[in-house]
């Protein structure tokens, strides 16, 4: 049998990645994280498609050192397609495309969500068909029952802010600065998450909404003078972390609770860049002993926006295959199906 030797590139965001994926073994991953977006208090769509001009051609090839491997060795290019930011995802495109055509190699489109969603493959210890697949990042907020390989049913979305959104909003209110989610979490860590009982909404089904809570730690922050709101984030800033992110802890358990009640599927998987809070985790494992179901988080690494889990993703679909002509193009606004 030939070998596989599938080069995955990720560029939807402000992360430019490259990954190698050597007959299904992962053997190298490259991130280059942009810094230029702090000083803004989130990202910058023109500057974060300039960065990923100036890094694809030396983390890809870093990726290819790192594995190992020359040009001639790629037999598939797998990238995103999108959803993301239009001009983050041409650069990736682009380049993927022109590498594509100059080996003669099979080119494939990957939707960056389902990328996050397999994940999970990267790890020795794997789910079964039926699972469910919550994917809390900070663009996107959904539980997905995921059937078979490429096989899904989105169960909810969020209505407004995702997960990820609302953290970075409050940080920003708070003065903790972008990226926001993972100061959080460190103070949440020191807090005490009974200091303030934030309001945690609730649907009904398995739809998500965060934008009233981010409203209600505004208001919370307002109820206070200047002088006394100086003093409650230099005096409480953890405790108020760990209240914020307790809301957003029980509103995405519950949600999964429900769906493993109600559909019987013992099997979850949770994935995107807020599967990292430590507070979410500590959440699900303890739901997972009590519920009776198994737990399947990725390594932090692949957690955040990385090319391993596009490869992944790129690698399964050609296995099936599916590939992309040299006319596909970015989706900013592309779903899961």
């Amino acid at each position: 049998m030939r070998r596989s030797v599938i080069l995955g590139i990720e560029s939807s965001c402000d992360d430019t990645a490259a990954a190698v994926l050597d007959d299904g073994r992962l053997v190298s991953s490259v991130i280059s994280s942009q810094i230029v977006h702090e000083a803004f208090g989130g990202v910058v769509p023109e500057l974060a498609s300039r960065d990923h001009q100036r890094f694809i051609v030396p983390v890809v090839r870093q990726a290819l050192e790192k594995a190992g491997i020359t040009n001639e060795d790629i037999t598939g290019v797998a990238v995103t397609s999108g959803p993301g930011l239009a001009g983050s995802l041409l650069v990736g495109l682009s380049f993927a495309k022109a590498m594509a055509y100059a080996l003669d190699v099979p080119l494939v489109g990957v939707n960056h969500l389902e990328g996050h969603m397999y994940s999970v493959f990267l790890e020795e210890d794997q789910p079964s068909f039926p699972f469910l697949c919550l994917i809390v990042s900070g663009g996107h907020t959904q539980l997905v029952q995921v059937d078979a390989d490429f096989k899904h049913t989105v169960m909810g979305s969020t209505r407004d802010d995702a997960a990820g959104e609302a953290f970075d909003k409050v940080a920003k209110l708070i003065g903790l600065g972008y990226p926001g989610g993972p100061k959080v979490d460190a103070l949440a860590a020191q807090g005490d998450p009974t200091f303030h009982q934030f309001p945690r909404s609730s649907l009904g089904g398995y739809d998500f909404s965060f934008s009233g809570l981010k409203t209600a730690v505004l208001y919370y922050l307002n109820s206070f003078s200047e002088k006394e709101r100086e003093e409650l984030l230099r005096d409480h800033m953890a405790d108020l972390c760990a209240s914020f992110q307790q809301a957003v802890v029980d509103m995405l358990v519950t949600v999964v609770r429900r769906a493993v009640r109600r559909t019987g599927v013992k099997e979850v998987a949770v994935v995107g860049g807020v599967s990292a809070n430590s507070g979410l985790r500590k959440a699900l494992e303890a739901l997972q002993d009590k519920e009776g179901f198994s737990l399947y988080v990725p390594s932090i690494t692949y957690c955040t926006d990385n090319a391993a889990m596009i490869a992944k993703a790129g690698a399964m679909s050609l296995e099936s295959g599916k590939t992309s002509t040299l006319y596909i193009t970015a989706e900013p606004s592309l779903k899961v199906s």
